[in-house]
């Protein structure tokens, strides 16, 4: 009997210890946890960028002369569009960019970036062939000049 008082005690004394070393050890973490989080001298190594972007998938581009028509979803149920001058997918270091995709299954996408909560730039990733079912024909008769002029940032719908 006295055996098993003792092999008892021994158990509870094991055990009381391990969860006496456990709190000691988060204790300790926790401490140094909250110095260097305070402290300047360690920060983190990735920047916050001053970029942030929405990607919007095109439902339907039409190829204009003064630029790009886009249609994209709004809600659940109802499009939105926005017009791209012809300008901006000129130089390198335009407002616009263009990547042509291949015949994979990646659905074709407007990306638009703003910088410091200013509209910065657009990319759109296109299928190259102009048959796939996004790329629309704007007729002939049809004038839409009057949406590009004076187009100097997109402003999106939702």
């Amino acid at each position: 009997m006295k055996k098993i008082i003792l092999l008892a005690v021994l158990v509870i004394l094991g055990y009381c210890s391990s969860l006496f070393a456990q709190q000691t050890s988060t204790t300790a973490n926790t401490n140094s946890n909250s110095k260097s989080a305070s402290s300047p001298a360690k920060t983190s190594k990735f920047k916050e960028s001053e970029y942030y972007y929405f990607n919007i998938p095109i439902e339907k581009i039409f190829s204009y002369r003064s630029g790009f028509v886009v249609l994209y979803r709004k809600g659940v149920n109802q499009m939105a569009r926005t017009y791209l001058p012809a300008e901006w997918f000129s130089d390198t270091g335009g407002k616009g960019a263009m990547v042509a995709l291949g015949s994979g299954s990646e659905w074709p996408s407007m990306t638009v970036y703003y910088k410091k909560g200013v509209f910065s730039h657009v990319r759109l990733l296109l299928r190259q062939s102009r048959a796939h079912e996004t790329w629309g024909v704007v007729p002939l008769d049809v004038n839409l000049d009057e949406y590009f002029k004076g187009v100097e940032d997109v402003k999106l719908e939702f």
